[in-house]
């Protein structure tokens, strides 16, 4: 068992690696609607591979319902104003909270939210050993 979460652990943290990768990457390359609601999917993937570092045994649609609730409660403490005089003085309260209040963005969490589920649940799924491969024991006549 300790493996597999070792395991776990490892497979996510190279996920927060290569999702930080892609959203820069997307930054780079483009730009206009489509590199800001990449980015705000990738945001939340990144979240559910954080959340998946954090606790290897949950399940995915507690990692995705997890990455998506801190996505749109990061989002939504925007209206205050509070991500913005932090974000003001600080580049990384600037990357991790933004700033202004956009509400597309709660849609394109939900994508990131999904698409990394998805991910998630086929690789656990591909992981288990398949119980249709076992070989069946022959009938008696």
């Amino acid at each position: 068992m300790r493996r597999s979460l070792s395991g776990t652990r490892v497979v996510a943290a190279g996920a927060a690696v290569v999702t930080v990768a892609a959203g820069l990457g997307v930054r780079a390359a483009g730009d206009g609607a489509f590199a800001k609601y990449a980015g705000s999917a990738l945001y939340t993937v990144l979240l559910c591979a954080l959340v998946a570092l954090c606790a290897p045994r949950a399940r995915p649609v507690a990692v995705a319902a997890t990455a998506l609730a801190l996505s749109w409660a990061v989002e939504l403490l925007q209206l205050t104003g509070v991500p913005a005089e932090l974000s003001a003085h600080s580049t990384a309260a600037r990357l991790v909270l933004g700033s202004t209040f956009n509400a597309p963005d709660l849609f394109w969490y939900a994508v990131g939210a999904a698409a990394a589920w998805a991910v998630r649940a086929g690789a656990r799924r591909l992981a288990r050993p398949s119980s249709s491969a076992a070989p069946r024991p022959a009938a008696s006549r």
